[in-house]
């Protein structure tokens, strides 16, 4: 596995779908993560829980990317 400890991913429509099962991974490796949302604050929302409670920080940011 891959240590991402003391790094930042912005990931790109991030707040469901494959963009959240990949800032899931990124956390689970040890990075904390700016998940980018148009549309769903709510989703972005439960993401970066989903974030936390891995332990790392999670940045909610709305964005047309």
């Amino acid at each position: 596995m891959i240590n991402l400890t003391g790094k930042t991913a912005l990931v790109s429509g991030s707040s469901r779908g494959i963009g959240r099962a990949c800032v899931l991974r990124l956390a689970d490796a040890g990075a904390d993560v700016v998940i980018n949302y148009v549309s769903s604050r709510s989703a972005a929302m439960e993401t970066a829980n989903a974030v936390k409670a891995l332990g790392r920080r999670a940045y909610v940011v709305k964005a047309d990317v």
